[in-house]
């Protein structure tokens, strides 16, 4: 379980590709404390500490099924990534309940600068449109983010057809994540709320549909 808040930004050292996954080795700064079998969110997704070959590093695998629901496929040696290990029962919930699965991927439309801040817009998949709020959380590569701002139009120049949600980034966001230097175009791990899922689970039958 994880907040959305992150702790490091790190760098693929090796990407391993085989047969049904891949091997990433990622460099940690700051997390220098990681042990064999812990969990650490790498752009949202929960990874598996799998080796700690030193310098820094940890190595963990990632399955056929992650590499085809996030954009963790696109990952090459040299791509920075946001960091997050897995919280204590002692940890301050300083974002919201993020579990590490990721619901889907989104694209970057664009990005409208702001005095020392930044709006983002977002496009949804169609499937995940439903559990968007506006002043919702959403975690987005691994960083919670509220809501400002929802259409339910496609955005110009996404490829996703469910419509798109803005973000808005203070300095801190900018300065020590991922979506400080992401571009138009860049895709992104998006994962919803899961109370809203539970909740439609719980109401569907009542409602028949």
């Amino acid at each position: 379980m994880f907040t959305g808040i992150v702790e490091a930004l790190g760098e693929v050292m090796v990407r391993e590709d085989l047969t049904d996954s891949a091997r990433l080795q990622v460099r940690a700064p700051a997390l220098d404390d990681l042990r064999h079998g812990d969990s650490v969110a790498v752009n949202g997704v929960c990874l598996t500490v799998a080796e700690l070959p030193g310098n820094g590093c940890f190595a963990a695998d990632v399955m056929a099924e992650t590499l085809h629901r996030s954009a963790l496929a696109g990952l090459a040696t040299g791509d920075r990534v946001n960091l997050e290990r897995a919280v204590t029962a002692q940890s301050r919930l300083g974002g919201h309940i993020v579990q590490g699965h990721v619901d889907g991927v989104g694209t970057l439309v664009s990005r409208t600068p702001g005095q020392g801040w930044d709006v983002v817009r977002i496009g949804l998949p169609p499937d995940l449109s439903r559990y968007v709020v506006e002043k919702g959380s959403i975690a987005v590569d691994g960083i919670s983010l509220t809501v400002s701002a929802l259409s339910d139009v496609p955005a110009t120049g996404a490829t996703e057809q469910g419509g798109w949600f803005e973000v808005s980034l203070i300095p801190t966001t900018l300065e020590h994540t991922t979506l400080g230097f992401r571009q138009p175009g860049d895709a992104v791990n998006l994962e919803v709320d899961v109370i809203a899922k539970y909740v439609e689970r719980l109401v569907d039958p009542a409602l028949g549909s």
